[in-house]
C-alpha cells in the first residue's frame, strides 16, 4: 500500500437533502448521522489504512474553506480546486496527473464524500484486494449487492471470475446499465449477475490517463497542459484557463461504459449507502420501536409509525395519527412528503430554479 492514495471526490451539492442541503452547505458537510460529517466519516474510514499525506480532495472555490476546516490533518497542499463544477470525470482526470506526477507507480482509491459504509474491516479487505487488482492493469470498481430494483444507482453486470487468485472474489465486467426504469430494474434484480454502481474506484493512475487518451483524447489534452504547469508558477493560471473550456462528463459515460479491462468486486457485506435521498436514513439510523427515526431534535408521536423528523435545531416536533412521512425542517424551509415520494424532492429544486428562489437553493 506504500504507492496508494485516496482522492475523495467532494464538490457535489445533494439536492435530493433540500432543505437542510445546500449550494454552500451540501450534504457532505454536515453532521447527517452523527456527530461526524459525512466527509470526515469518509476520512475516518480510512485511519490507519492511508496516511493523511497520501489522501488527496478535491472540491470546489465554495467548498475549499469549510472542507479545509474539518480536515486538519490533511496537507493543504493535497486539496485540489476545481474553478468550477465540470463532472466526475474532469476531477478524476485531474487527480491522475497530479499524482501521476508525483508518484509514476501510484494508485487511486476514488471515493465518493457522502457514502456510509459500517462494516469498515471489510471495505479495507476489499480495498486491499482491489489495489492487487489495479496493479495487474485493470480498472477496479465495487459492487453493492441490490437489496431492491432502485432506478437511481447505475448497474454494473459481471462475467467470469479473473483468472488471478486472489482473497476476495474479482470479476470481469460484461456492461454497465445507467440508472434504469422501474421495470427494467426489476428485470435486472431478477438476473441475479449484477451489482449496484458504489461510484467507488481503484485503478493506477497511469492506467486511467491511458484510458483518457483512447476515449477523451480533448480532455486528456487539457488535463496534459495542466499536469506541465502543476507545482510551477503558472499552475493557477493554466488550471482556470484549461478549465473553463471543459465539456462537463461523468466518469461513467466518458470511460466505464467502453473502458477495458474493467473488474469488479461486489462488496454486499459493506453495509453501504450513498444517503441519497431522505427515506435512506431509514437505512442508516436506528429506530424507534414504531419505526420511526428522529435527528436533532425532539419528537412527540401519537399513533404515528415509520416516520423520519430531521429538525436543523433542538425542537419540539408533534405528529398524531400519521404514518409513513418525512417531515424536514431546516429552520427557513419545511418539507413534508410521503417516504415513496421522498426521490422527487429534487423537483422542488427544479421549481426554485424556474421562480428565482436563489435564497432557497
Amino acid at each position: 500500500m506504500n504507492h496508494t492514495y485516496a482522492v475523495i471526490m467532494a464538490g457535489g451539492g445533494g439536492t435530493r437533502l433540500w432543505p437542510i442541503s445546500r449550494k454552500k452547505h451540501p450534504k457532505h458537510v454536515l453532521p447527517l448521522l452523527g456527530e461526524r460529517t459525512l466527509f470526515q466519516s469518509t476520512l475516518d474510514r480510512l485511519d490507519g489504512f492511508i496516511p493523511p499525506e497520501r489522501v488527496y480532495v478535491v472540491t470546489t472555490l465554495e467548498q475549499e474553506q469549510e472542507l479545509k476546516a474539518q480536515a486538519l490533518q490533511i496537507p493543504i497542499e493535497n486539496f485540489l480546486i476545481e474553478p468550477t463544477p465540470c463532472g466526475t470525470a474532469s476531477v478524476i482526470g485531474l487527480a491522475a496527473v497530479v499524482l501521476a506526477k508525483r508518484d509514476p507507480e501510484g494508485v487511486m482509491l476514488v471515493l465518493p464524500s457522502d457514502h456510509f459504509i459500517r462494516n469498515r474491516e471489510l471495505f479495507h479487505l476489499a480495498m486491499r484486494v482491489a489495489v492487487q487488482v489495479a496493479r495487474k492493469n485493470y480498472l477496479v470498481t465495487l459492487g453493492i449487492t441490490p437489496t431492491f430494483p432502485a432506478t437511481g444507482y447505475g448497474y454494473i453486470q459481471r462475467d467470469a471470475t479473473l483468472p488471478e487468485k486472489f482473497d476476495y472474489p474479482v470479476y470481469r465486467v460484461l456492461h454497465f446499465t445507467e440508472k434504469p426504469d422501474e421495470a427494467k430494474a426489476r428485470t435486472i434484480l431478477a438476473g441475479g449477475d449484477y451489482s449496484w454502481n458504489s461510484g467507488m474506484f481503484i485503478w493506477r493512475s497511469d492506467r486511467i490517463l491511458d484510458e483518457f487518451s483512447r476515449q477523451m483524447p480533448d480532455l486528456k489534452a487539457s488535463l496534459d497542459r495542466i499536469g506541465a504547469a502543476w507545482g510551477t508558477s503558472e499552475q493557477e493560471t493554466v488550471l482556470r484557463s484549461v478549465w473553463t473550456r471543459l465539456k462537463p462528463e461523468t466518469i461513467d459515460y466518458g470511460i466505464m461504459e467502453h473502458a477495458a479491462n474493467v473488474a469488479v468486486l461486489p462488496a454486499g457485506g459493506l453495509e453501504w449507502s450513498d444517503v441519497g435521498s431522505w427515506d435512506s436514513l431509514f437505512d442508516v439510523l436506528l429506530p424507534d420501536e414504531s419505526g420511526n427515526v428522529v435527528v436533532n431534535g425532539e419528537h412527540m408521536p401519537l399513533e404515528t409509525h415509520n416516520s423520519l423528523v430531521y429538525s436543523s435545531k433542538k425542537k419540539l416536533i408533534v405528529t398524531i395519527g400519521v404514518d409513513d412521512l418525512i417531515i424536514i425542517d431546516s429552520g427557513d424551509a419545511l418539507l413534508v412528503c410521503h417516504r415513496d415520494r421522498a426521490q422527487q424532492v429534487r423537483r422542488v429544486i427544479a421549481n426554485l430554479k424556474i421562480s428565482q428562489r436563489e435564497d432557497y437553493l
